[in-house]
């Protein structure tokens, strides 16, 4: 149990199912009392993570701080370690990684008659005095 939250969940069956106290509980698991009772007073960031995903759609290729811009021309106003803790939170702006086309790509047709479909060997190109100069 490493975070305040999985204790929690690891003590409230043990209060609910044997009918112990929270405090035995939490003696008998190795648990932080204060980190078992502690409840967040961080507000929602609902609104603010909207306009994030929203701008973070529109512009695929932005990160934190070109949103953290957008946003304050939108007239959110919002520390820069807020916005990248909620960046990081949603999973938006993602680095690193092979650059890969986006889309199915359609299958090359086969021809199914003569002079369908013409191709270039480029490897073997000849200039018109016969040098093979690549």
């Amino acid at each position: 149990m490493v975070t305040p939250g999985v204790m929690r969940e690891a003590v409230a069956p043990v209060v609910a199912v044997r009918g112990v106290s929270q405090r035995g509980a939490c003696k008998a698991l190795a648990a932080d009392r204060l980190g078992v009772r502690y409840r967040s007073e961080r507000p929602d960031d609902v609104e603010a993570s909207a306009a994030m995903k929203a701008v973070a759609a529109e512009r695929r290729r932005f990160g934190y701080r070109c949103i953290h811009v957008m946003l304050e021309r939108q007239g959110i106003m919002m520390n820069l370690k807020k916005l990248r803790r909620l960046d990081r939170e949603e999973k938006l702006c993602r680095r690193g990684g092979r650059k890969r086309a986006l889309g199915a790509r359609r299958p090359m047709l086969v021809p199914d008659a003569p002079n369908q479909r013409w191709s270039l060997d480029f490897v073997s190109d000849a200039l018109t005095d016969g040098n093979n100069r690549t």
